[in-house]
């Protein structure tokens, strides 16, 4: 009898989890993003993009810089306002919501900035605090997290006092610190050493097995390869390609995934 109710509590587990892969948790449709410039006239920035991301998912936004990438995840941070279209996050709208969008979410990249006259742990309980956590649910939480990332001591120094290695952990730290199902990274290694980038990608990778929705945007093959569930190549605000990997690679007939990216910018740049 016990071993029955085990089997059905063990289907019950697997169905719940199949019912939240199937919960779009980013929906994006005809996203565009015009600027005006005084000398050069508008500008657009993205173009009719349209793409959706999954819990327990990788959904990467490979492109060169100025491909668009950054304008799309601010505008999925509320940073930005979109021209056109519809942006939703766990079901929230990105304008007319975007309260409840920040509550969802929690964003890393590389310009993000550390507070040097703060300890790493003071500057994520401050962001914990921001989000309105109590504080015996914050300090589990801190002591969850920085384990996770294994952080140790250095929690304890001075944001000034930080390696570049530190100095991200603790930019994870902050954006995990309120449990959102979304997270953004936006061309997170940028900057960091071959031994740091590594890390920081094997964190992005158990945060997708967590059941979380990671975007991923980048420029380097490698990391969209070994990252990505399913890949978006953006070139120009556009996106020329869409899909898994293997799915692409079948598409054009391109095992190499730089050879890839690099037929299918040639074929935008001629006539």
């Amino acid at each position: 009898m016990g071993s029955w109710v085990l089997g059905l509590a063990k289907q019950e587990s697997i169905r719940s989890f199949e019912n939240l892969a199937k919960t779009v948790m980013i929906h994006v449709r005809h996203l565009t993003k015009h600027y005006s410039d005084l000398q050069r006239g508008p500008i657009v920035a993205l173009s009719d993009v349209s793409f959706d991301a999954f819990p327990g998912q990788i959904y990467g936004l490979l492109g060169p810089n100025g491909a668009g990438k950054t304008t799309a995840l601010r505008i999925l941070s509320t940073i930005l306002r979109p021209t056109r279209g519809q942006v939703t996050v766990n079901g929230f709208d990105v304008v007319r919501q975007a309260s409840e969008v920040r509550r969802q979410i929690g964003v890393v990249s590389a310009n993000t900035a550390i507070y040097d006259r703060m300890t790493g742990r003071e500057f994520v309980e401050y962001f914990g605090r921001l989000h309105g956590l109590d504080r015996a649910t914050l300090q589990e939480r801190i002591e969850a997290v920085f384990a996770n990332l294994q952080m140790g001591a250095s929690q304890d120094l001075l944001g000034s006092k930080l390696s570049s290695g530190m100095r991200q952990k603790v930019s994870i730290a902050r954006a995990l610190i309120h449990d959102p199902p979304v997270l953004i990274f936006d061309e997170a290694t940028c900057g960091l050493d071959v031994l740091v980038a590594r890390a920081l990608l094997r964190n992005v990778a158990e945060l997708r097995d967590q059941g979380k929705c990671v975007v991923f945007s980048t420029h380097i093959m490698r990391e969209a390869e070994r990252l990505c569930d399913r890949l978006a190549i953006v070139y120009r605000g556009r996106i020329l390609a869409e899909g898994t990997l293997d799915s692409l690679r079948e598409q054009y007939g391109e095992e190499d995934l730089e050879e890839l990216f690099f037929q299918l910018i040639e074929g935008e740049r001629c006539p």
